[in-house]
């Protein structure tokens, strides 16, 4: 495995990525997703998002009180491969408003502490190990 650990794709609707510094200083290269412009459809809905084929991991923070933003989690949970360490962020109560869909994904009902992104970066340092190329 090289020196740096796989990509982590961070996808949130807000400027701010408090969880960026602190993975990249684990060794994650971090990309922050905010979307498409405004207006224009998420390429993932229309095919293919060559951010997404990158990640070795994907942390989820969009309002799933949204219908997109659910659209686009559930089109993340079709096209990632099994192995692909996925969390989502939610607001209290959407993980129960929303347990069918989030079945399968890590989930935080607040910002992730440090020991969670730590345990984050465990889990795809791990699967990027195990993983079959």
């Amino acid at each position: 495995m090289d020196k740096y650990g796989g990509l982590i794709l961070d996808v949130t609707a807000t400027e701010a990525a408090p969880d960026k510094d602190f993975l990249e200083r684990l060794g994650h290269p971090v990309l922050v997703c905010h979307g498409p412009d405004w207006g224009r459809a998420c390429p993932i809905i229309k095919g293919g998002c060559p951010k997404v084929e990158s990640a070795h991991g994907v942390i989820f923070q969009l309002d799933l009180d949204r219908p997109q933003h659910r659209i686009i989690l559930k089109r993340y949970q079709e096209v990632l491969a099994d192995d692909i360490p996925t969390a989502v962020v939610v607001q209290p109560g959407q993980e129960e408003r929303y347990a069918e869909l989030l079945g399968g994904v890590r989930v935080w009902t607040e910002e992730p502490t440090v020991a969670e992104l730590d345990g984050f970066a465990a889990e795809v340092e791990t699967a990027d190990e195990f993983r079959t190329v």
